[in-house]
């Protein structure tokens, strides 16, 4: 069943239940949609493309912010047989230029937060033939999109979506280097509403408050769970503790996914008072997802102080895989709280040395996932598929290794190890280490450049408002919780730079610090 079928079986059984609500707490702004209307309005998305000259195979550009008309768009896009193109919206429009050209789109759905950045580069995207606008005050060369769905029928269209077809090419966040397109298909998102569903332990009674961007593989799939189980979904488009508890407590949310930094917001605002429990109705909030980055204990630890009931999990993925699931901590594994889990239900995983070979538990090597989830291939780039899908395994290119009870722990990025006079240093080790200090809020290690070390190690730390602390406490924190050659050379005060999905952009901080010198 494509997840297009999952949407019209939704719309037959329950036609008048809420599917989606949609929240604008900083305008008192709220709409939602039942599971017919969502279902008739792709399917005039797909009828009005359909009738422009899509057809199966060609591309479509999808440019927007979370929103229901989102996914309302999205699904009319795959409706058609066309590949769904969705961008990140923080994409420059030198970024927009140069995925759509990559995908020859014939078609471009857009918001009203991203006209300066199509104009700019319209003239130049030869091969789009239709610019369609969704919201108000349509520039004077797109069609909004009531006027281009007006004559369409609300009547699926007959078009037939094999489970191995494209569905959408979808680039990577270019945390390392220019984004990569990945092609996925109907399967492999079929998968992910399975995966997910079981994961979360879903059901119709559950309501899923939503809040990372859409265009991102996680954010979605981690959705499909509320689809594949016809539950309701709460897209909240504001990121505050106080917007997210909000929303748990009016639209009586069960289960919520969380980045690692919205979590450490809520803890500060819980510390400091400026947020409090008891104003609001959370009982019925049964799990918190949190993902997309390491997780450190120390922020489970601290939120089972406020929510000592509330289940947790946490996962592994990544785009090449149709976002989270391949590995997976059960709901509630308390006692393993840094790990990534165990393989995901329908995923196999390996542990391996530069050679392939399986590693034993407790050494260090490349995670390999294989499953359903797999990405078809790096669109129009043969050479880096066959670089990284090897006899049906994906070489993630992160380094993991296995305990005694056989749960998976993220090591880093392969690309992130700081080679430092000979030694290892894993960033994300010192990172946990350092987020342990009550005074800070976010850290990254990066390595730059030495020409005796070869490599040396730099903290960009971000203190906690108003917490004060120095460098020489951070450096006598170091000595004490540190091995000599693990502790930072340099230490200096910056925000982290992440992206929508919470990574740090190490790519950046590595070019900003590289001239950096340590005084020895």
């Amino acid at each position: 069943m494509t997840i297009a079928d999952m949407l019209a079986k939704n719309a037959k059984l329950y036609p008048d239940d809420i599917a989606l609500v949609e929240l604008k707490p900083s305008l008192n702004y709220r709409c939602e949609i039942t599971w017919r209307e969502f279902d008739n309005r792709s399917n005039k998305i797909a009828n009005a493309l359909y009738n422009t000259g899509i057809r199966k195979g060609d591309k479509v550009v999808h440019l927007m912010t979370n929103s229901i008309d989102w996914l309302v768009a999205y699904f009319g896009i795959i409706r058609t047989g066309a590949w769904a193109v969705p961008l990140n919206f923080r994409f420059t429009a030198k970024d927009i230029l140069y995925c759509t050209q990559i995908a020859e789109a014939k078609a471009f759905l857009f918001g009203p937060e991203f006209v300066e950045r199509v104009s700019e580069i319209r003239t130049q995207l030869t091969s789009v033939k239709k610019f369609i606008y969704i919201g108000d005050d349509a520039p004077e060369w797109a069609q909004p999109v009531d006027d281009f769905t007006l004559s369409a029928s609300v009547n699926p269209l007959n078009v037939e979506l094999n489970p191995d077809d494209p569905c959408g090419l979808y680039f990577t966040s270019g945390t390392t280097g220019q984004p990569k397109p990945i092609l996925l298909t109907h399967k492999n998102m079929e998968h992910a509403a399975i995966v997910e569903s079981r994961h979360h332990g879903q059901t119709k009674d559950d309501n899923f408050i939503l809040i990372p961007p859409l265009y991102h593989t996680g954010a979605k799939m981690h959705w499909f769970g509320s689809l594949y189980t016809g539950s309701r979904a709460t897209l909240l488009r504001e990121i505050k503790p106080a917007y997210i508890f909000e929303a748990v407590h009016n639209e009586k949310g069960t289960i919520v996914w969380l980045l690692v930094p919205w979590a450490q917001d809520i803890l500060v605002a819980l510390d400091t008072g400026e947020l409090k429990k008891e104003d609001y109705k959370l009982n019925q909030w049964r799990l918190m997802h949190i993902g997309a980055q390491p997780v450190p204990e120390s922020l489970i630890k601290h939120w089972k102080t406020y929510f000592p009931d509330m289940l947790y999990d946490t996962n592994y993925g990544l785009s090449e895989s149709t976002g989270p699931g391949c590995v997976h901590l059960g709901v509630e594994n308390i006692h393993k709280v840094g790990a990534i889990g165990k393989p995901g239900y329908g995923w196999q995983v390996r542990i391996v040395d530069d050679n392939d070979n399986d590693v034993p538990a407790g050494m260090v090597g490349e995670l390999l996932v294989k499953g359903n989830g797999l990405m078809k291939e790096y669109y129009k780039n043969p050479q880096k598929t066959a670089e990284v899908l090897k006899d049906g395994w994906l070489h993630t290119g992160d380094l993991a290794k296995t305990d005694e009870d056989g749960f998976i722990w993220y090591v880093d990025r392969k690309k992130d190890l700081i080679i430092t006079g000979g030694e290892n240093i894993f960033p994300i080790e010192v990172e946990e280490v350092l987020l342990f200090n009550p005074k800070i809020y976010d850290a990254a290690l990066i390595g730059i450049p030495d020409i005796r070390l070869g490599e040396i190690a730099v903290a960009v730390i971000d203190p906690k408002p108003g917490a004060g602390i120095t460098t020489e406490e951070i450096e006598s924190y170091c000595i004490e919780k540190l091995p000599k050659y693990k502790r930072p050379k340099i230490i200096v005060f910056d925000k982290v730079p992440r992206n929508a999905t919470g990574k740090i952009e190490k790519v950046k901080l590595r070019e900003k610090y590289k001239d950096l010198k340590w005084v020895r």
